[in-house]
């Protein structure tokens, strides 16, 4: 195979990295916020309720960064600012064992 042929075969940039929404808030949220771009304002404040109201039941920052489009570090800072107390690291801890009797 040549390399016009192999160039022609390959899938346009960015084709394997777009997976289908699976609710239309999430391609209305992804169209609305491309990544990279600033949000201020009204939209601001709108996205920090949402990711506040989204976090507080459960869902995690990765998540909610791939859900948005986002960085993890964006939508940190976004939880930060709105007031969020956020949840510690998950997995085994290291504390002293419970004594059992």
């Amino acid at each position: 195979m040549s390399l016009a042929e192999w160039v022609a075969r390959k899938p346009e940039r960015g084709d394997h990295e777009s997976p289908e929404r699976t609710s239309h808030e999430e391609a209305r949220v992804a169209e609305t916020l491309k990544k990279g771009s600033r949000v201020t304002g009204a939209a601001r404040e709108k996205l920090a309720a949402d990711l506040k109201k989204k976090y507080d039941s459960g869902a995690s920052i990765r998540a909610l960064a791939e859900e948005t489009g986002r960085s993890y570090g964006f939508v940190h800072r976004m939880l930060s600012e709105s007031g969020v107390v956020l949840r510690g690291r998950g997995g085994a801890t290291r504390g002293k064992k419970a004594a059992t009797a």
